[in-house]
């Protein structure tokens, strides 16, 4: 199904095209560098937490926001700065976007207690959340053509591809000199940001107020379910404030559909839901998340809680699955030029699936090298189904709701990796760290193939043409 352009609107990437002032790899440059930072951030820490706890105190409950802190916002916001990214300029909303990320991530090496560092770390995931849809959109006025925007979009994937997989292993190093390296790493980042900017030409503007009523209950919703969650691993479901917090979230979900379908301006048309070269992509960003964030918070844990290695060696457990992830983002954009979108994107996913099934499976006594090795697979799918999924959504809506559409995507990105550490946090905290893993494995594999299957029966080949 073909969403509905505003006809009367002048298309942004002709508007860009005409000026012929900016540089295209400059553009896809800056946001590959932008991609890989936010990604790298989201999972860097995971390394580190123990450290982090032996240093600032806190407990599992304390751990799990210093990760949710950057992710919660990093979702919240991600709705509004979608369509912030179209109404400023991709450009403008990228440039301002990392200038906040890398204060915040000086702000982080230099926190002098746990509460700071998750202050620090929801100042970092607005930057976050400014930058990402905007680095989409950036690629999609950089690029008009669709094979060439095909390529560029593999590119920019394999950055966050390439970051997630080498998260934990640069966090292990990183934290072998100290836990604040991991933030003061990005700072020389921001030189080379400030050299690309000036590079990209402005991006055009669409005027549009923003839906105030959306995002405040998209905040409130996504934070209370997330702060309902995480507290009821330390206290249980039945406390007040768990049930206040998850009643209040439901509230302001219930509140945040309405605004969306009555609004005049609303940050999520709710008409994108009616595709399913829509629907299936988000779903499948959900699912991978859940599924990739998931399985390095809680091997994280597992290696230095129950298996006694340091932070380094724990890092150097992700090696191998960080090799193959960045080969498997050269296969997966030769297979969907052979194949078509639907078989790495469904493909990716199950292969996610199976690899956390057999990680779920092996006995407790298995080798650690071994363990490392069954890695392998999950970091191979995901890479290989990240980039289609994001070009079928892409290539799914009008050039006006690229920054829109990338937003929700990457909304269900990011809460996905947020509910992953809240639930798996609590079953960690509640069963044990061996069985919660387990379980959050299962729960894992069970959402991966339920969308691998979707894809596989819903997608047709025709979604990789423009809609």
């Amino acid at each position: 199904m073909s969403l509905p352009a505003t006809p009367a609107r002048r298309d942004p990437v002709e508007e860009v095209s005409q000026r012929g002032n900016g540089s295209p790899t400059a553009a896809l440059t800056a946001a590959v560098v932008g991609f890989f930072v936010i990604t790298l951030d989201a999972l860097v820490v995971n390394v580190a937490l123990p450290t982090i706890r032996d240093d600032l105190g806190g407990g599992v409950t304390g751990l799990q926001w210093v990760m949710d802190g950057y992710t919660l916002m990093f979702a919240a916001l991600l709705l509004s700065s979608g369509s912030l990214s179209d109404r400023v300029g991709a450009r403008q909303a990228y440039a301002a976007g990392f200038a906040l990320f890398i204060a915040a991530s000086a702000v982080c090496g230099l926190a002098p207690s746990l509460a700071a560092l998750v202050v620090a770390r929801l100042v970092q995931g607005l930057g976050a959340a400014l930058m990402l849809p905007a680095s989409m959109a950036l690629i999609r006025e950089a690029y008009p053509d669709q094979a060439k925007r095909a390529r560029a979009i593999s590119i920019w994937a394999m950055g966050g591809a390439v970051a997630s997989a080498a998260g934990p292993v640069a966090g292990g190093f990183l934290t072998e000199l100290s836990w604040r390296a991991i933030f003061f790493i990005n700072l020389p980042v921001g030189v080379l940001a400030l050299f690309l900017f000036s590079r990209i030409a402005r991006s055009p503007r669409q005027d549009a107020p923003l839906d105030w009523t959306g995002q405040i209950t998209a905040v409130v919703a996504m934070g209370g379910l997330t702060y309902g969650v995480i507290e009821a691993g330390a206290d249980g479901f039945a406390t007040a404030r768990v049930l206040v917090a998850l009643a209040l979230a439901a509230v302001a979900l219930a509140v945040f559909l309405m605004a969306q379908a009555r609004g005049q301006h609303p940050m999520v048309p709710l008409d994108l839901f009616r595709s399913r070269t829509v629907v299936i992509p988000l779903l499948g960003g959900f699912a991978f998340t859940v599924g990739f964030y998931g399985l390095v918070f809680l091997l994280s844990l597992y290696f230095q809680e129950e298996r006694g290695l340091t932070s380094l060696g724990t890092g150097l457990t992700f090696l191998p699955m960080t090799i193959v992830t960045a080969f498997m983002n050269l296969v997966a954009a030769r297979a969907a030029q052979r194949f078509g979108v639907r078989v790495p994107l469904a493909g990716g996913l199950f292969l996610m699936a199976v690899g956390l099934l057999v990680l779920c499976a092996v006995p407790a006594s298995t080798a650690t090298w071994l363990m490392s090795l069954l890695m392998v697979p999950v970091g191979a799918g995901g890479a290989l189904a990240v980039p289609s999924l994001t070009t079928v959504l892409l290539d799914s809506v009008p050039a006006e709701r690229a920054g829109t559409a990338s937003g929700v995507l990457n909304t269900f990105r990011q809460m996905g990796g947020a509910l992953a550490v809240a639930v798996y946090g609590v079953l960690i905290a509640r069963t044990g760290v061996l069985h919660g893993m387990r379980v959050s494995l299962l729960i894992s594999t069970a959402l991966l193939l339920a969308v691998a299957l979707a894809g596989a029966v819903l997608l047709k080949p025709a979604a990789r043409k423009q809609l």
